[in-house]
């Protein structure tokens, strides 16, 4: 049997099954659609829980319970927050929730929602992707190498999340274009990662007697002395910053050692999604971690205490 074809080539004007409409793609792509010029804002949560804001503010907070991250016409996060230690204010994220709201030709509304149980690499409706065109990757979730983490990329509105487990909790970390938020003081709502935690929900805890070496709280699973964590956390993270200091804090908060690795991929999210701010909060150089020693210029563990001792105002500053 013998199927002839036209010398002309194909008659019909309609496009081959699965291929993109070029003018759907710019649109549900927002650095075609915006330009590569536009500024972003980071905002990630971790351990105790720390927080960072898109005014690249720092905060560590008790909040339990349910809390919004984020919630504008795109995008709503909401975290919910249970007590780490008895007898510790100190709380951390065990659930995570968030909705990419319906945008117009790009995507449907799509839900995805991580628990300290399950960190799926689906929505909730057993999807990976949203959008109407098949091709447009205007929102898809990545399957990471390493275990215990989740990236989605909501390229329809020039977006990054990353989620990780750690231990038994989450962290929390995204970039977003600044245009997309309102960065007013005006603003209505409450979200954290745009005005911070409340005043009375922030841990004072920091303030303590400095040179102390017994354990923030003794009912914590592993007494740890600022000592012990600070050798612990300096193994794990290279530079002294907030984030070696929230190691350290949150070692002596929980005694949990697993919280010493909450710092460390948090400090990883922002590498790799605004590496640029990452001059924002370096405040020494890099630690001789093979031999456990401060570099030159570096504290040493009773200097680490003074650090902590202030860290909730270098935070704030």
């Amino acid at each position: 049997m013998s199927h002839n074809c036209s010398s002309d080539g194909p008659t019909s004007s309609a496009k081959a099954p699965g291929t993109p409409d070029p003018l759907v793609s710019e649109l549900c792509n927002y650095e075609s659609r915006s330009g590569f010029q536009k500024k972003f804002a980071h905002c990630g949560l971790f351990g105790d829980p720390h927080l960072r804001t898109f005014k690249d503010e720092f905060q560590t907070c008790k909040v339990e319970g349910a809390w919004p991250l984020i919630d504008n016409q795109y995008l709503s996060v909401q975290v919910t927050n249970v007590p780490v230690v008895l007898g510790s204010s100190a709380t951390a994220t065990s659930k995570i929730t968030l909705i990419f709201k319906t945008y117009q030709g790009c995507t449907e509304q799509k839900v995805y929602q991580a628990t300290t149980e399950d960190l799926p690499l689906a929505f909730s409706d057993g999807t990976r992707t949203g959008g109407w065109q098949e091709g447009t990757s205007s929102l898809r979730i990545l399957e990471k190498p390493d275990a215990g983490q989740v990236e989605i990329q909501a390229n329809y509105i020039g977006s990054t999340v990353i989620i990780r487990q750690v231990g038994r909790y989450l962290t929390f970390a995204i970039r977003v274009p600044e245009e997309t938020l309102n960065l007013s003081e005006e603003s209505a709502g409450l979200q954290l990662c745009l005005h911070g935690c409340p005043k009375n929900e922030l841990i004072q805890e920091h303030r303590l007697s400095l040179g102390s070496s017994s354990p923030l709280w003794p009912s914590s699973r592993r007494a740890y002395t600022v000592e012990m964590a600070t050798e612990q956390c300096r193994h794990i993270l290279q530079v002294e910053d907030v984030y070696f200091q929230s190691c350290v804090f949150d070692l002596l908060t929980t005694g949990d050692p697993e919280f010493s690795m909450a710092a460390y991929g948090a400090l990883e999210d922002l590498k790799a999604l605004y590496p640029s701010r990452l001059k924002l909060h370096t405040v020494s150089k890099t630690i001789n971690v093979a031999s456990g020693a401060p570099g030159p210029g570096q504290p040493a563990a009773s200097l680490v205490w003074c650090g902590l001792a202030f860290l909730k105002l270098f935070w704030c500053c």
